[in-house]
């Protein structure tokens, strides 16, 4: 996640960028350089309210995968797409870190911007982060640091915006009230057989391989026979997770005036170490039919690459996709949109 030092307070969303600002995140490859606009979103240009005569303009929103961490703003797919594309204008919404109850609040705050297609770039993670309320990062010094988030609740299957303005002072873990504790959100959490508390071997698999490329391997070879299942909380359409997640899409999607494409971005796990991807893929499938949403899924289409590529989709040292995995999405989502535009 990027330096909270490129980040600023909003009361109804967390946060934003800071804006009309360029930074160097740093990096063992030299780094990227990071840009935002006016708005407080990464972007090289402004975001003007009305479209230019002959485009088609889609506004994407999304976490840290469509933001780009580790990848400079040319190199998303987002940027990549639109120069694939005559006459495609893509605004990237795209903000690290957030969830999707916060994605949805940046779209209601996005003012008069008109466009021809909504995109929901959902890194599948996100089901976790909507049902927190603090979120765990990092300081500018590296310091852990715990800060508010808004979300929503249920109520009569209604939504319901709690936490609003946000409290703007953050805690340490020394401060972090003891109550609050059951609510934090940590980036990566039950993210691989190593780390899932639930799993019961997870435990004797961090000693039998602590670190490196033997965790690695062993983690492809456990992942692939057990059918490991990071996002469970897709696992039926009824859990607590999926129908809050559920209701802020079919909301969303409700809103829009435009048409909507949701786009589920897989864990690496799905990538890499084949877990089972079955759970999230389903609860997509019957969203689109329920709400009339447009879904494309690229995970088969990723998994159809031969290994070696396939191994290079994602980044290690920023745990994102990689500059070549947002090339390789653009190339995917090429035909889709071009799909979309001709229908339109």
């Amino acid at each position: 996640m990027i330096s909270r030092t490129l980040m600023r307070y909003h009361p109804r969303i967390g946060y934003t960028y800071m804006p009309s600002t360029r930074l160097r995140v740093q990096g063992t490859n030299g780094g990227y350089l990071v840009q935002t606009n006016a708005a407080g979103y990464r972007s090289d240009r402004e975001f003007v309210p009305v479209r230019r005569d002959g485009a088609f303009r889609a506004v994407l929103f999304g976490d840290s995968q469509t933001a780009g961490d580790g990848a400079a703003n040319a190199q998303r797919y987002s940027d990549l797409l639109e120069k694939a594309v005559p006459g495609l204008e893509v605004y990237n919404y795209g903000l690290s870190g957030s969830g999707t109850d916060q994605q949805f609040l940046a779209y209601g705050e996005r003012g008069a911007v008109e466009y021809d297609l909504l995109v929901i770039g959902i890194f599948v993670e996100n089901i976790r982060r909507i049902t927190r309320r603090i979120i765990k990062s990092r300081d500018a010094s590296g310091e852990e640091v715990f800060r508010a988030k808004p979300y929503y609740e249920l109520a009569k299957d209604r939504l319901v915006l709690c936490n609003v303005p946000v409290p703007r002072q953050p805690w340490t873990a020394a401060s972090l009230p003891k109550e609050l504790l059951p609510h934090v959100y940590s980036y990566g959490e039950e993210y691989s057989v190593f780390r899932n508390p639930s799993r019961p071997h997870a435990e004797v698999l961090r000693r039998l391989a602590p670190s490196g490329p033997i965790r690695r391997a062993l983690s492809t070879v456990v992942s692939r026979f057990t059918k490991f299942n990071p996002v469970a909380e897709y696992d039926s359409a009824s859990t607590p997770e999926w129908t809050l997640m559920r209701t802020i899409l079919a909301t969303w999607i409700a809103e829009s005036p435009s048409p909507v494409l949701v786009i589920p971005l897989p864990h690496d796990s799905a990538l890499r170490c084949k877990s089972d991807p079955s759970n999230y893929q389903a609860r997509f499938r019957e969203l689109a039919m329920d709400t009339g949403c447009q879904v494309y899924d690229p995970l088969p289409e990723l998994l159809a690459l031969d290994d070696d590529e396939r191994t290079k989709l994602w980044s290690e040292e920023y745990g994102h996709l990689s500059t070549h995995g947002h090339e390789v999405i653009a190339r995917l989502l090429t035909p889709v949109f071009e799909k979309l535009m001709r229908q339109r």
